[in-house]
């Protein structure tokens, strides 16, 4: 029998090898004495290596095996050794000395109460830095004498500009962003509709003028001109606009029945239907049958829409089924008869449904139950017989603002809705769709006011919503001021004239993109477009005498006349041969040499008079005849002239006037 020890670590046993079987003699107390075969054996010492190997990594990493089997962890273990590393650290004083030029400022830290106690439990201690109650700061009484402590006081407002609080500290005035202003021309009728999509890319703008206007920031220059214009109502006169929540939607709502949803490029998605006029329950109906008044988006659902009209009914709508309404919200007076409601408006969550009506009150339901009885309703918020143009809900949900043609305008708190919180007044308005709404940050109430007979120029009035003093106003136009939009993600205002002018406010500093893209760009002349005007019948297998040459778009037939010399006027190419061509301007041929000098001498003889020049031979011919005078020297010799001006005589009337 031999024996050879084996030590795996901090573990050492020996192997006894007899001729009938081996006995294992461990120095641990976990292994016996067992007979196994060498295969066995191998295998125990295998699985005892991999055991110690795991213990190691365990201590070290925390974890027994990588992968799937890596999760195998005490967390609480990790906790506990966490919070004692936590304490002892805590259980420290940390003093800090801060110096400077002519003070020096000591500061003490000292742990929480609940840290300094020895064994206490550790399920009400806490894990990392101690949270000190006080600061306790040491001054001398020379820094007191001499007083330094506004040199603090300027140190921590310093820090406040550099950590960006002073947005918090500007004063309503200057939170409007109204340093710089864009002028966008939408046509000369009333601007009555103004919207923007949630992202500010695009602005979308309706008029009496039955036009609607597209704008696209992104595609402008400096000239603001709308990439599209179209009529999508016909021969209506366009009453509101929203952007739907992603804002791929746009809704219109005109003078018609029917409401339509167009797509971000102003074409047609679909028409909600039109109800039977001849039909007295209007829920009933599968739509509405008179004009519509106002609508709106739902929030939260990017399918659902509302329109109010002249009918007497709210209606919602669904994207999926415009062919039927998807319910029928019917609002009545203090006696049980219908009432038009002339705006209408969801709350910020989209759980409350609120309209403004033509006898003064402003009712709401409640949008997950049925809308038979009203959750809240106020008589006589607004004046009898007179429009409640528009209702919009705060940010926050818990106030609510409305705006009337009796003049004015008034907040309304939702949690008390019985009396207005406060009334604005002289606010006069004369069209039906004058709207007001909340500041971003719900600080303040802003409306437009429309012309009175004296008065030259519009104002868009801010409001504080807490003092309910004016803050500010601004003078837009030299007309009416009726939709005014303040863009939350672009901090732009966007106001409607009664111009037909659309008007951008923004601050250069705290505004985001929106009109700032555009007046970097410089306007440029746009190519005219290729159009083939007229219409072409395409006979492949015509003669060559009927046969139509090919239309070409502009380009085409601009390259091809220039190819032509007589239709692009080419002038004559230097000459190369000697035939044809102009005279070139240098040249080294005989021919080019003879003919600039025959131009030459025939440019000399063109200034002289020919009278001068025949007459300067006259003597000459007369003394020594060589051409003429030869040949009439027999039977002539004496030149005969005629006399006077009149031509030779007609032998028949000599012979007449002789007889």
């Amino acid at each position: 029998m031999s024996k050879k020890p084996i030590s795996f670590g901090k573990i050492s046993f020996n192997i006894n090898r007899t001729s009938s079987h081996d006995t294992c003699d461990g120095s641990t107390s976990g292994f016996g004495t067992f007979g196994r075969t060498p295969i066995q054996e191998q295998k125990d010492i295998e699985e005892i290596a991999e055991d110690l190997e795991s213990q190691h990594v365990q201590q070290v990493m925390g974890i027994k095996n990588f992968g799937k089997k890596a999760k195998n962890f005490d967390v609480e273990e990790m906790m506990k050794q966490a919070k004692i590393a936590a304490q002892e650290a805590n259980k420290k004083k940390i003093e800090t000395i801060v110096s400077g030029n002519s003070e020096e400022k000591t500061y003490t830290v000292t742990a929480a109460p609940s840290l300094q106690q020895e064994d206490s439990n550790d399920e009400d201690d806490l894990i990392g830095p101690p949270i000190p109650s006080s600061l306790p700061l040491k001054k001398s009484v020379k820094d007191k004498d001499e007083g330094k402590h506004d040199k603090t006081k300027g140190d921590e407002d310093s820090y406040d500009e550099l950590s960006g609080s002073d947005d918090e500290e500007l004063t309503l005035e200057n939170r409007i962003p109204n340093t710089h202003e864009v002028e966008m021309l939408h046509g000369t009728k009333a601007v009555v509709a103004v919207a923007v999509d949630p992202s500010g890319a695009r602005l979308a703008t309706g008029s009496v003028d039955y036009d609607v206007s597209f704008w696209d920031f992104a595609g402008m220059d400096a000239s603001m001109r709308s990439f599209r214009t179209l009529q999508p109502c016909e021969n209506h006169p366009i009453k509101a606009l929203q952007y739907s929540a992603t804002g791929d939607s746009i809704l219109v709502v005109s003078g018609a029945a029917q409401a339509k949803v167009l797509d971000r490029d102003g074409f047609e998605v679909l028409e909600c239907v039109k109800g039977d006029q001849y039909i007295n329950d209007m829920a009933k109906t599968k739509g509405h049958t008179a004009t519509l008044n106002s609508g709106c988006w739902h929030p939260q659902i990017r399918e659902e829409f509302m329109t109010c009209s002249q009918d007497g009914t709210l209606r919602l709508w669904l994207t999926e089924n415009p062919k039927q309404h998807k319910s029928v919200i019917k609002p009545r007076q203090l006696g049980g008869l219908k009432t038009n409601p002339t705006s209408c408006a969801f709350s910020r969550d989209g759980n409350t449904v609120a309209c403004g009506c033509y006898d003064g009150s402003i009712q709401m339901w409640d949008h997950r139950k049925n809308f038979v009885n009203t959750t809240s309703l106020l008589r006589d918020a607004h004046q009898k017989q007179s429009e409640i143009s528009c209702i919009s809900f705060s940010y926050l949900g818990s106030l609510l603002v409305s705006r009337g043609n009796d003049d004015t305008m008034k907040i309304w708190d939702l949690r008390n809705f019985k009396k207005p919180v406060n009334v604005f007044g002289d606010l006069f308005s004369r069209y039906e769709q004058t709207d007001c709404s909340f500041s971003p940050d719900d600080t303040m109430v802003f409306t437009g006011e429309s012309l009175q007979r004296n008065q030259d120029v519009g104002r868009l009035v801010f409001f504080n919503a807490k003092t309910f003093e004016q803050v500010t106003q601004i003078d837009v136009a030299k007309s009416h001021v009726i939709k005014a939009v303040w863009h939350a993600k672009l901090n732009q205002i966007f106001v409607g004239c009664g111009n037909g002018i659309v008007k951008c406010y923004y601050d250069n500093k705290r505004s985001l993109r929106g009109a700032k893209l555009c007046i970097v760009k410089t306007h440029r002349k746009k190519q005219s477009m290729e159009v083939v005007s007229s219409q072409q019948i395409i006979t492949p297998h015509a003669l060559p005498l009927f046969r139509q040459e090919k239309l070409r778009t502009s380009k085409k037939k601009m390259e091809k006349d220039r190819l032509d010399p007589v239709k692009s006027r080419r002038p004559d190419l230097p000459i190369t041969s000697g035939q044809g061509g102009r005279v070139a301007a240098s040249g080294s041929t005989l021919s080019s040499f003879v003919i600039r000098n025959l131009g030459l001498s025939k440019r000399v003889d063109d200034e002289q008079d020919p009278r001068e020049a025949i007459l300067k031979y006259a003597k000459e011919a007369e003394e020594n005849p060589f051409w003429v005078a030869p040949a009439y020297k027999k039977t002539q010799p004496m030149p005969i002239f005629q006399d006077g001006e009149e031509g030779p005589s007609d032998p028949k009337k000599q012979k007449s006037s002789e007889g």
